[in-house]
């Protein structure tokens, strides 16, 4: 009697532990599902990082451009801003001598006048400044005057700004990847997270909000541009 008695116990407790595994023993396919998430969500995350490295480099590469153009832009604004001097003294000392009659020397002011400056000049100098009142203040005022000092300073000067803009585009891209990074690693904390309830419809139910937040997560990544 005492051997079937325990015979009885040994066969009670093996039921006892089958019956608690089948309790907690989840779907397979509840498995299946949490293995794909967590496949997608590896990599899309490396893939992520991966584009937000890139847009990363970019942006470095466009700023530094940017600062390249804003420099070549303030040197030709400097080397027009002394264009500009020389001629306006040069104008003046012309101005003078005719004034005090030294032909001479004003012939020698106006052979110094720069060749780009030479046009707006001599269109002024026909309308006859020094007798005539209705005359424009200077060659500086005439439709002939151009440098082309100025005009490459203007086209360095808005390239620096639109690739300026490009690289802070470039930025935002960067961290719009950073963010989905993040919204991945949300979804893997609450895949974890299921993991560790034996409770099947909590399990579901925190399976079913991190596969939400990866469909939305899917769907901004490739809405975002690729570098």
């Amino acid at each position: 009697m005492p051997e079937g008695g325990g015979s009885n116990i040994h066969v009670a407790h093996h039921l006892s532990e089958h019956k608690e595994h089948s309790e907690y023993r989840m779907p397979q396919s509840l498995e299946i599902v949490e293995g794909i998430v967590l496949a997608i969500v590896a990599i899309t995350t490396a893939w992520s990082g991966y584009q937000a490295a890139l847009w990363a480099g970019h942006q470095s590469k466009l700023y530094n451009v940017a600062n390249r153009l804003r420099g070549q832009a303030g040197g030709a604004e400097a080397f027009a801003n002394y264009e500009r001097l020389y001629n306006a003294a040069t104008v003046a000392q012309w101005l003078q001598a005719e004034i005090d009659g030294k032909k001479k020397l004003a012939d020698l002011y106006e052979r110094r006048v720069l060749p780009e400056f030479r046009p707006a000049f001599d269109a002024w100098k026909k309308t006859d400044p020094l007798n005539n009142p209705n005359a424009p203040p200077g060659p500086f005022y005439m439709p002939e005057h151009h440098s082309s000092k100025a005009d490459e300073a203007a086209r360095l000067s808005e390239q620096s700004v639109e690739t300026l803009e490009q690289g802070d585009a470039a930025r935002h891209h960067a961290d719009d990847y950073v963010r989905e990074t993040v919204m991945l690693a949300t979804v893997l904390v609450l895949t974890a997270i299921s993991q560790r309830f034996k409770v099947l419809g909590v399990r579901i139910g925190l399976t079913v909000v991190a596969g939400l937040l990866l469909c939305l997560a899917l769907y901004q990544i490739l809405s975002l541009p690729r570098a």
